[in-house]
């Protein structure tokens, strides 16, 4: 049940209505608790079933971690739920992975050996509602959050429909609250959410499901196009993965507060990161918040030498990659920001003794450089999350770095300029603050023909063949 659909429209006008026609704050609960297993019972039952044991199970040895006056316990029950969550994971995402793996490895050092796949269907958003998991028993166990008291509540917490599928990650200590707070009907939040919404539809329908018309014919088979159809749906993917993810975020978070819930910000404009320290400071906040808080910090984080450090940063890149996907293009992408993380430290240690290049890399000069480097960096790295092999990612390279001929852009390249245009202007406006004074100071007529607008714009501007969301693999 896609947010840019009509069967979400249908699902989540229904919910809404019946939720704010209830005056009771625990029959709300229960009403968004069962419309979130429906929501993903809608794609597969039996896994929503799984959804549900893993829950309850979480919930118990937690309350046994809080409840448990020896450490020994405590260390036991957190291994378990660990051993769980991760183990489910392993087994639905990465079992195949490692046997196909393990089986090319043997052919290459002579074995005839073929390993039988596991046939089983990878649960959509399986990723994100673990680690949820982890982060509230980790929580419980440093003492940073109180054990859910009600298992509606924390089932509601992990359930809960606009960030199940593809986040925001959610920590516990920060919607449990929420849950047991009683909601009130309020005209700025419903229409904060609308805007929320509206924005992250545009940017799905609009912009990202008409740049995936130029990305996916040619990383699909990069031998056929020359340089100039490969360096356009480079930039034409590096725009759709952004404005797809983000805009699944804003369609997220929109719909909770529309229902009174407040998810945390996802991205804060990632492009205009001036180095990449500060990019993962801006994309996909939650994760890497996450990977700071329960992987690069328990690791050692920047505590002990500075190789150590950069050990941890490769560490948690690496596994941060292959937390996206099964695959060793995935790898190679987190080892990839790993070691543009582990470089920015160094030049960073470089400039603190020479003060006039720090000075010229503050200047404007110097900020539109570390941006544009920043961002060639970014993008050339998406062609290895994008590429469905190592293969396919060196042919793109080399026809990035190499000029080569072939076949030209899928579509007129008219139409992508005109989106880069477009979302280099939003990203001004956002940036120097000027749409958000705009929006305050717009009669409420001109802002309802506005939102009128853009709901129009995005559903004429939407292809015929719509894309489902690309973080929903994940």
């Amino acid at each position: 049940m896609l947010f840019c659909t009509l069967p979400y429209l249908y699902f989540f006008t229904a919910v809404f209505v019946v939720y704010w026609s209830m005056p009771w704050h625990r029959a709300r609960v229960w009403l968004l608790l069962g419309a979130s297993f429906y929501f993903y019972a809608s794609w597969n039952q039996w896994l929503a079933l799984l959804i549900g044991v893993t829950t309850v199970m979480d919930y118990l040895v937690a309350r046994g971690i809080e409840a448990s006056p020896s450490q020994r316990s405590r260390r036991f029950l957190l291994g378990l739920s660990l051993a769980a969550n991760v183990g489910l994971l392993v087994y639905f995402k990465y079992a195949n992975f490692f046997l196909q793996s393990l089986e090319a490895a043997l052919h290459r050092c002579g074995g005839t050996v073929s390993l039988p796949l596991l046939q089983v269907i990878l649960p959509v958003g399986i990723s994100f509602y673990t680690f949820e998991a982890i982060n509230y028993t980790v929580d419980v166990y440093r003492r940073k959050a109180p054990a859910a008291r009600n298992l509606a509540d924390f089932m509601l917490f992990i359930t809960f429909f606009p960030h199940l599928v593809a986040g925001p990650i959610v920590r516990a200590r920060d919607f449990l609250p929420q849950v047991g707070r009683r909601k009130r009907w309020d005209w700025l939040r419903l229409d904060l959410g609308a805007r929320y919404f509206l924005l992250g539809l545009f940017k799905k329908l609009a912009i990202a499901d008409h740049l995936a018309q130029f990305a996916d014919p040619v990383f699909q088979d990069p031998h056929a196009y020359g340089s100039h159809a490969v360096w356009l749906a480079t930039i034409a993917y590096t725009l759709q993965i952004y404005c797809d993810f983000s805009g699944y975020s804003d369609m997220a978070i929109g719909s909770a507060h529309m229902l009174g819930y407040k998810l945390a910000l996802n991205f804060n404009l990632p492009y205009l990161a001036s180095n990449v320290a500060e990019f993962w400071r801006r994309w996909h906040i939650s994760l890497s918040t996450w990977l700071r808080d329960y992987l690069f910090i328990p690791l050692g984080g920047s505590r002990g030498t500075r190789w150590h450090t950069h050990r941890n940063l490769l560490i948690t890149m690496i596994l941060g990659g292959l937390w996206h996907g099964a695959s060793w293009t995935f790898v190679v992408w987190g080892l990839l920001h790993g070691l543009l993380l582990v470089a920015h430290r160094e030049f960073q240690a470089l400039c603190k003794p020479r003060p006039r290049l720090d000075g010229w890399l503050q200047s404007m000069a110097g900020t539109v450089a570390r941006r544009s480097i920043t961002l060639l960096a970014v993008a050339l790295g998406w062609v290895l999350f994008r590429a469905q092999t190592l293969g396919i990612a060196v042919a793109i390279y080399r026809r990035l770095l190499v000029p080569r001929g072939g076949l030209g852009p899928p579509l007129n390249p008219l139409s992508l300029w005109c989106l880069v245009a477009l979302v280099i202007v939003c990203h001004v406006l956002a940036h120097t603050r000027v749409w958000q004074k705009l929006v305050w100071r717009l009669p409420a007529p001109a802002l309802g023909a506005a939102y009128a607008l853009v709901l129009t714009l995005a559903l004429l501007l939407a292809p015929a063949s719509g894309q489902s969301f690309i973080y929903f693999q994940f």
